[in-house]
């Protein structure tokens, strides 16, 4: 029976110097590696996506808008043509040259053919002298 011992003994012997050997490795891998680098929360930003390069559809042109007609009102009363622009022109005209430096913010015209004069109101204010003669 002494045999078994001494064979258990030796047997022991071998494993526990293994057992030293790398528990005093892994102290030693610890100790280094906390005096080397200590311990930092790393945060990456995210890869920054290619840049896709498109081509641009070429703008669409609006379609072209259609311009007013040519328009012309003509009152026509006791054999007389008047031409509604002209009778217009006229009202700005005597305004203007009655009240220099004033400025037209509204016009309104009232044509009375059978007194052959046109009135105006310019700017919500009107008066008898505020005629035009047709």
């Amino acid at each position: 029976m002494a045999a078994p011992r001494k064979n258990a003994a030796k047997a022991a012997a071998k494993a526990a110097p293994k057992t030293q050997t790398v528990k005093a490795e892994v102290k030693t891998t610890a100790a280094e590696v906390k005096a080397e680098t200590p311990v930092k929360a790393v945060v990456e930003a995210p890869a920054a996506k290619p840049v896709e390069t498109t081509k641009k559809a070429p703008a669409k042109k609006a379609p072209a808008k259609k311009a007013d007609p040519k328009a012309c009102v003509v009152i026509e009363f006791a054999g007389k043509q008047i031409v509604a622009k002209d009778v217009l022109d006229k009202a700005v005209k005597a305004y203007e040259e009655a009240h220099k430096g004033a400025e037209i913010k509204t016009i309104e015209v009232y044509v009375k053919p059978e007194e052959n004069v046109a009135y105006y109101v310019v700017n919500g204010e009107g008066s008898d002298n505020y005629k035009v003669t047709l």
